[in-house]
């Protein structure tokens, strides 16, 4: 029995130093990726919730753009360094050649006016040599697959041809008619019927046809002139459709795509164009497992495409033409994770196994501060591991809307106008950006953001019915600048005249989880200083959606987001003509100004310029007078980039970044190991305390057994 246990005793103490000499190699433990990666050029990043749409024709959201995007090629694309954003060729050849013809077909030459054109023509033409990526839809035998064939089919990579062929002007045709056809319900199809001649028309031949009978069905203002040649004929003049280019909207589509996928056996695996998209991209969609992981491949057919070689001034001292007129894209592959929760999200960013990161309120403090001036700029803990920040203005805005149709808030009467300002100026948008947005935002002037022509900075593009210009800043004028205001409209200490009784408004909103209970009695606090009594009434984004229709809101929260750097894409949004109750349109208050829209009609179709200019700034102007909206914010957006991770530049207006970023794929390695060394010496001491705990017990059991012998 001694002999045992002397065995017992030598087997422990040799257990622990194995213990110790392993721990002396291991690390990163915590690693959630497969440890042959840790060397390859792969950005890792994270999705919350799949994209519901991927269909170009379909998707308008940023997290499905933040996809198709990288898959998908219009004709053209934003420069990724230059600023003012400039729009350049990407499959184009060139940018279109527009020609203009009057009513009689007759094209205008020379000098002549805008109101003289009938019609614009987009001359477009692609490079040649352009490769889809491999794909089973262009094998014409995958289009009819008999019973046993599907039987061996679970997802798109099971089949074993995918061929490819080349990009042809036909695409970007047929692309077009399916942003036609009802039964794709693409959410431009409104819009683009304004503009594309026989747009509308051909809608309604072939709303009762199969997609894929749409390729040989024509549209009037379409026309293939070639391979590698096409033509869009839109209505008059409207030079912001070439922003339009620019979107994935009018990205390519083969008609072998819609052929392939209208497989019924397909669908019934959920192998669809909503589920894997096919383009001639950068990237192609490798993985589509939602409840796991996404995962975007190098498109090995991708064509010729370099990095930028101009920029701003500054770029060059940035590091951000160090790669000037290298190959694009620079990664091979990005691996993106489901997190549902920001926390373990951040963890894994701080351990270096994600890239990059916006910073959520739980995490704000541990990342940025505020300098004396009001600037943001990282912790020292975040300086320390060589994180970078980056934060832009978004061309988004945020906004308090009146409807005008209503009797209180609404109409052109003085009274409620100064109603309207009362509660503008109470309305203390720079209390609200500092305690629930951690200060990533700017209080707003007017409509415009900043990045889109016309907007003006400083004390030229105050609102001056709101704020004061004080020591060159914005000052929001004193509450007693608001309280004069209602006793001016008869609402003295907010008592309505009619009941005798506190003033009573409706706030109409879709925030009503817990977490948004500070926001809401944040917003009847402001109300209250008027003497406002404010009632908030929670319902479901449809419900809200059917009160905006109808008209039947009184207040309500919004917010828009640019989709082309242009001042038309924001006031069109108080356009009457685009009323929301009259026209269905996104005129959400039903604004409605002669003079205003007189000034839109004749702004929106102008090039850029300085009479385009002044008549921004009068446009600013009457909307800052007769206040539709309580003007809210810009929101500020925050990202966190790990030293590894080059070319870090905003872009609000290109969705195809991704193509740009290069990764220091052994610079992060070598972070990673040291960030995330394996601490054994816990257990080990833990060991080592049972160790001690155990050789009184076994040498009393030693002694009992030599008495007992």
């Amino acid at each position: 029995m001694s002999l045992i246990n002397s065995t017992l005793m030598r087997n422990i103490y040799l257990s622990v130093l194995a213990l110790f000499l392993f721990s002396c190699d291991v690390s990163q433990l915590n690693n959630p990726y497969a440890e042959h990666e840790g060397d390859l050029s792969i950005l890792y990043s994270s999705f919350s919730e799949r994209p519901k749409h991927l269909d170009p024709a379909i998707a308008y959201s940023s997290n499905e753009y933040g996809f198709i995007a990288q898959i998908y090629e219009p004709p053209l694309q934003y420069h990724y360094l230059k600023r003012p954003y400039q729009l350049e060729p990407l499959t184009a050849i060139n940018l279109p050649v527009i020609s203009y013809f009057n009513q009689h077909n007759e094209k205008l030459e020379g000098d002549f006016l805008d109101s003289e054109i009938a019609y614009s023509d987009y001359l477009i033409e692609i490079k040649t040599g352009i490769q889809y990526q491999p794909h089973p839809a262009f094998d014409a035998k995958n289009h009819h697959l008999n019973p046993q064939q599907f039987a061996e089919i679970s997802t798109l990579s099971d089949f074993s041809s995918q061929p490819s062929r080349e990009l042809q002007a036909a695409d970007y045709v047929y692309q077009i008619k399916r942003l036609a056809h009802p039964k794709i319900q693409s959410p431009i199809a409104e819009i683009m019927k304004t503009y594309i001649l026989g747009f509308n028309e051909f809608s309604k031949t072939v709303a009762t046809l199969d997609k894929t009978a749409i390729k040989t069905v024509p549209m009037a203002g379409l026309e293939v002139l070639g391979p590698y040649q096409y033509k869009i004929r839109i209505k008059g003049k409207y030079p912001q459709f070439m922003y339009w280019l620019a979107m994935p909207f009018f990205a390519a589509m083969p008609w072998e795509a819609d052929a392939f996928y209208q497989q019924q056996e397909l669908k019934d695996h959920n192998i669809t164009l909503d589920w894997f998209p096919i383009g001639t991209g950068p990237y192609y969609l490798a993985e589509n497992n939602p409840n796991r992981r996404m995962v975007l491949a190098r498109n090995p057919n991708y064509h010729p495409d370099h990095y930028p070689t101009q920029g701003e001034a500054s770029d060059r001292a940035q590091g951000l033409l160090d790669d000037a007129g290298k190959q694009l894209p620079f990664i091979d592959k990005v691996i993106y994770m489901l997190e549902k929760e920001t926390i373990p999200y951040w963890n894994k960013f701080l351990q270096g196994y994600y890239d990059a990161s916006g910073i959520s309120s739980d995490s704000f403090d541990q990342a940025v501060q505020f300098s004396g001036g009001g600037n943001a700029q990282l912790t020292p803990a975040m300086t320390e591991k060589g994180i970078q920040l980056q934060t832009s203005v978004t061309t988004s805005i945020f906004y308090m809307g009146f409807n005008m149709l209503d009797s209180v808030v609404g109409g052109d009467s003085e009274r409620a106008r100064k109603l309207r300002l009362a509660i503008s100026i109470a309305l203390d948008y720079e209390e609200y950006i500092a305690i629930f947005m951690n200060g990533r935002g700017v209080a707003a002037q007017s409509l415009l953001p900043p990045g889109i022509f016309g907007y003006q900075a400083k004390q030229q593009g105050m609102n001056p019915y709101v704020y004061d210009w004080v020591d060159g800043q914005y000052q929001r004028k004193p509450i007693r600048d608001a309280q004069q205001l209602m006793r001016d409209a008869d609402y003295k200490a907010g008592i309505d005249p009619e009941t005798g009784e506190a003033l009573v408004l409706y706030f109409d909103t879709t925030s009503v989880s817990i977490d948004d209970r500070p926001r809401m009695n944040w917003y009847r606090k402001q109300f209250k200083k008027l003497g406002i009594n404010l009632i908030v009434r929670g319902t479901d984004y449809n419900r809200f959606q059917e009160k905006m229709r109808n008209g039947s809101g009184q207040l309500f929260i919004w917010g828009w987001n640019a989709d082309y750097p242009d001042p038309e894409n924001f006031f069109f949004l108080l356009y009457s003509a685009n009323g929301k109750v009259k026209h269905g349109g996104e005129n959400a208050v039903n604004y409605h100004n002669p003079e205003f829209d007189r000034l839109f009609e004749l702004m929106r179709n102008m090039d850029n310029n300085e009479q385009r200019r002044q008549i921004v700034q009068q446009m600013q102007k009457l909307v800052q007078h007769d206040a539709p909206w309580a003007f809210g914010f810009y929101p500020k957006s925050f990202s966190l980039f790990h030293s590894w991770y080059k070319n870090v530049k905003p872009n609000l207006m290109a969705n195809n970044r991704l193509k740009y970023t290069r990764i220091d794929a052994k610079a992060r390695s070598v972070k990673r190991e040291y960030w995330n060394q394996a601490v054994f010496w816990p257990l080990l001491l833990t060991l080592c305390l049972l160790l001690l705990l155990l050789i009184p017990a076994l040498v009393a059991y030693q002694r009992r057994n030599r008495a007992l012998g």
